[in-house]
């Protein structure tokens, strides 16, 4: 082992004797944890000074805004709502079953986000919905509208020539990018993203095509999000959006456990304690899964088990939880690289605010290889034909860690009703991806699976 340096008054040694999970993560194993610390959903929620009545309020700013995307977007045709399908993938869950020799229990879905559209990817929620707050809240302090006119006001060259005036700022791995700068631009606001060095270059050509100033940087997330937050704190009409602590990001992806909850309900699936839901979210700073895993415990309570999927080069939410620890570890601490083709998912260290909120509520985490990742995305393509990113990959290896995982099921009293289990695997990106970098991950997976035949 490395020398590396001490943290939090203990050595790594120490830290590895105390936590003997970090030993596997350090190495770069795929770990499977469980969140000891989860508690009773209702209480843990009644605690929180974000409720229900936010989410609803939440939920009607996106349908005040439906007639502006509407007009704004021509791809978007469903009203001007921007939702993904829930999918039921009965090939894909056979595929799987045979690739990893067992017999995968309940009812495998697939949440499309990565064909969420106008960004394709799951940060078409938060990221449009923080815009869209932000751009309301201007809006009405100049009195362009009132909140029961036509939004579709908005698109004016009046409300035009006063956005102009305000300038919109993130850090970002990619996608999160791309949405703000998507939506930003169509209200007429200035746009800057700091692009981390995992960023792909077709994310920041496009970004630079839609007039964003984008600014690349050497080092990774963190340095990104750190130097965004700099450059707007002393501009009054600067707007920077914090994937690490915003409110409203959170709020926008929580949305989606109402829209969930609908699609449910038309296909019939039944969510109670003898029908349980388990939701597999890929993770990088921790703000999507976060705010979707708090939507889905408001509507579900205890009958919804979230678990967050990161990569083993960067499983930062995992280790924060793990040490409870939170933002204060970085995956850096134990001597990881923080180095996946994951690019989404790419981050050292995972959102304070997030670990703070939800310590309670997150069901557990697990890691899996890049390789892995590869495989999925093969196989998904294979028996769907969906394309997604490798990040959107991570979610579908949720099902084999529960199945073959009996002390989870034991320790939740739901052996007896595995056969009942409803698995949504959340698909966060992919379908901006251009075609001949998708072709290369479709090739990269089927070589691999062609390569090893043991399990994936």
């Amino acid at each position: 082992m490395k020398h590396l340096k001490e943290f939090h008054d203990k050595t790594i040694t120490q830290w590895m004797i105390s936590h003997p999970l970090l030993v596997d993560l350090q190495k770069l194993k795929p770990v499977f944890w469980i969140n000891h610390q989860v508690r009773d959903a209702t209480t843990c929620l009644d605690e929180m000074s974000i409720n229900k009545e936010l989410l609803q309020e939440s939920s009607l700013r996106l349908e005040r805004f439906a007639p502006f995307l509407k007009q704004a977007f021509e791809e978007l045709d469903n009203h001007g709502i921007i939702e993904s399908d829930l999918l039921e993938v009965p090939l894909l869950q056979e595929k799987l079953s045979s690739q990893f020799n067992t017999k995968l229990c309940g009812k495998l879905f697939l949440k499309c986000d990565h064909q969420l559209p106008i960004s394709g990817s799951i940060k078409a929620r938060g990221g449009f919905y923080e815009i869209l707050k932000f751009a309301e809240t201007i809006a009405l302090k100049h009195q362009l509208i009132s909140k029961k006119d036509n939004y579709i006001k908005l698109l004016n060259e009046q409300a035009k020539e006063i956005f102009a005036q305000y300038s919109i700022v993130v850090g970002s791995t990619g996608n999160l990018g791309l949405s703000i700068g998507i939506m930003s631009k169509k209200f007429g606001f200035k746009v800057t993203v700091h692009m981390s060095n995992d960023a792909k270059k077709w994310k920041k050509d496009k970004l630079r095509a839609l007039g964003v100033v984008v600014v690349e940087h050497s080092g990774d997330y963190e340095q990104a999000v750190k130097q965004g937050r700099k450059m707007a704190q002393n501009d009054s009409f600067s707007h920077f959006v914090d994937d690490e602590n915003s409110i409203d990001l959170f709020m926008g992806y929580a949305v989606a456990a109402l829209r969930l909850e609908k699609q449910l309900k038309e296909q019939n699936v039944i969510v109670d304690d003898k029908h349980p839901l388990f939701v597999y979210l890929p993770c990088g700073v921790g703000g999507a899964p976060g705010g979707i895993t708090w939507g889905l415990k408001t509507v579900f309570k205890n009958n919804v088990h979230c678990f967050f999927a990161e990569p083993t080069h960067s499983p930062s939410m995992l280790l924060g939880l793990y040490t409870e620890l939170n933002e204060k570890v970085s995956v850096y601490d134990i001597g990881i690289d923080n180095k996946t083709q994951a690019d989404g998912l790419a981050v050292g260290r995972p959102s304070g605010f997030v670990g703070d909120t939800l310590q309670h509520l997150i069901n557990g985490c697990y890691s899996i290889a890049d390789e892995s990742l590869f495989k999925l995305l093969y196989l998904t393509y294979k028996t769907t034909q969906l394309c997604i990113e490798p990040s959107a990959a991570a979610g579908i290896m949720g099902i084999k860690n529960i199945c073959q995982n009996d002390f989870y099921l034991k320790q939740n009293h739901l052996q007896d009703v595995s056969n009942h289990i409803t698995h949504i695997a959340w698909t966060t990106g992919g379908s901006m991806v251009p075609k001949e970098e998708m072709n290369t991950f479709i090739h990269t997976g089927e070589k691999l699976l062609g390569n090893t035949q043991s399990n994936t």
